[in-house]
């Protein structure tokens, strides 16, 4: 499954070194017998002991008996060894034990982060498959680890935005892109999910494999799941042969379930068997096929009100959702919309070879004003439209907007603000566009607007201008985003 050297190959031919953590000596002797030579247990007694070893090299995978008596040290009973794990970057992969049959006693052990949960008595054969996954994964995120010590530069020209939601969506980008777990994307319709989805992709060690996108739009029967798992022969009316599914595809790679709350209950219980098993059944098949895959969900619904209702596997959820990347609309990150629009026209008169390059005040007014309910895409084609429809080269004016905006441009301020409110609105866009203009050079802005730097300073904090993050003198991202924007 290694696509590479390293940890990964090394680990397929060497033994894997298990950390035990259960109280009785004679169950652990019984163990190593039947795990065979391929297995080195070390045993621990207490959860204690164990966490004191959870930052030691060599522990490949982690095996607890959640049937341990709680200690009366606090912080040091079974459940504790979970959020130790958990809190830890880089840690073994953990998988828990116990006579405990309830559902909902698994279900939150693996919301915890363990990565299987096996009832007692033991099925040797299938804790073996799960100990060879464990000690896989745990190779992945090591190896990961290191190479994730310098991250890459983010894409910037993607992913645009100087508002603190913005900069928080970049930063659990760069985590995302750094583990192989599934990733969970939220947001409303045009926010910009397939975009995060993407730059995950090409910022982890996967960008040179394949990106796989598929969205499941509430359909249903064999050739729906035929397109996602695969089928065989003969499997339905029309399948004169066997064909691989979008799983298969993505090898190596991301696949990218775009809408994943309206896949069917039946496929999202197939979907749930590739994410614990590495493995799928194409229709048609009951011989399992490897797949080596990652995959990232998105919704714009919520999955955690379907399953209450039990329109959403609970199971698949927490599988899914281990890491979360939520995107804010549009009208919560208001002075961001300049900055998109400029960054669109570039790529749009560019794609349409028109000479228009810049955004008069009252087109941006209009902008400001608008509440956009369908988001960078609302946005998107708004400045497209106006495009259309430009009669000259230069900027795109008030008179080029669509209808429904042209009288937002009119009266917006007048209906929404005083008229001292609109005046001081004006000046606080006009100031903060030249100052990301001049990536936040003070100097080079006052000369600018053709005002002194000290009335400038005035300036910054009577209208309340922040500048950070994104427009700091010193800010390496306002840098970074600015070389994009100029760039185009």
């Amino acid at each position: 499954m290694a696509e590479r050297g390293g940890p990964l190959r090394e680990l397929e031919t060497s033994v894997r070194n298990i950390l035990l953590i259960d109280s009785d000596e004679a169950f652990s002797r019984a163990l190593v017998k039947v795990l065979g030579p391929s297995y080195t247990l070390r045993r621990v007694a207490d959860v204690g002991s164990a966490i004191g070893q959870l930052d030691t090299d060599g522990i490949d995978a982690i095996l607890l008996n959640l049937d341990l008596p709680s200690s009366r040290s606090p912080g040091q009973g079974p459940r504790d060894l979970l959020t130790a794990v958990s809190d830890r970057a880089v840690a073994a992969s953990l998988i828990v034990y116990s006579w405990d049959t309830r559902r909902e006693t698994t279900m939150e052990v693996i919301r915890q982060g363990a990565l299987d949960y096996f009832d007692q008595p033991l099925d040797i054969r299938a804790l073996k498959f799960a100990l060879d996954r464990a000690c896989r994964r745990t190779a992945l995120v090591r190896d990961l680890a290191a190479a994730q010590r310098v991250p890459p530069p983010l894409p910037v020209d993607e992913l645009l935005g100087n508002s603190r939601a913005m900069v928080q969506v970049r930063e659990m980008v760069r985590k995302a892109a750094g583990v192989l777990t599934p990733v969970l994307i939220t947001g409303e319709a045009g926010t910009g999910k397939n975009l995060v989805a993407r730059a995950i992709h090409h910022l982890s060690p996967r960008a040179r494999k394949p990106f796989v996108t598929f969205s499941p739009n509430g359909s249903a029967g064999a050739m729906f799941e035929a397109e996602i798992f695969g089928h065989e022969k003969g499997a339905f009316p029309g399948a004169t042969q066997s064909h691989r599914g979008l799983l298969e595809e993505a090898k190596g790679g991301t696949i990218f379930l775009d809408e994943i709350g309206d896949l069917p209950l039946a496929l999202q219980a197939k979907l749930l068997r590739v994410l614990r098993e590495r493995a799928l059944e194409r229709l048609g098949s009951d011989v399992p096929v490897p797949v080596d895959v990652r995959v990232i969900c998105a919704s714009g619904r919520n999955l955690e009100k379907m399953v209450e209702v039990g329109a959403f596997r609970e199971d698949l959820y927490f599988r899914i959702a281990l890491v979360r990347v939520h995107l804010p609309p549009l009208r919560e990150r208001g002075e961001d919309v300049a900055l998109l629009a400029e960054n669109l026209l570039r790529q749009l008169a560019k794609a349409h070879s028109r000479d228009v390059r810049g955004l008069t005040p009252g087109f941006l007014g209009a902008l400001a004003s608008h509440n956009w309910p369908g988001n960078v895409r609302e946005l998107q084609n708004v400045i497209e439209r106006s495009l259309g429809q430009a009669k000259g080269a230069g900027q795109l004016g008030v008179e080029d907007l669509p209808p429904e905006l042209r009288g937002v441009a009119a009266s917006g301020q007048a209906m929404n603000a005083s008229f001292h409110e609109a005046v001081r609105n004006f000046k606080r866009e006009l100031v903060r566009l030249a100052l990301l203009r001049q990536g936040g050079n003070k100097l080079r802005t006052a000369r600018e607007l053709r005002i002194s730097r000290c009335y400038l300073h005035r300036l910054l904090n009577q209208l309340k201008i922040e500048e950070a993050p994104g427009v700091g003198e010193a800010s390496e991202e306002v840098r970074q985003q600015e070389t994009a924007v100029v760039s185009g």
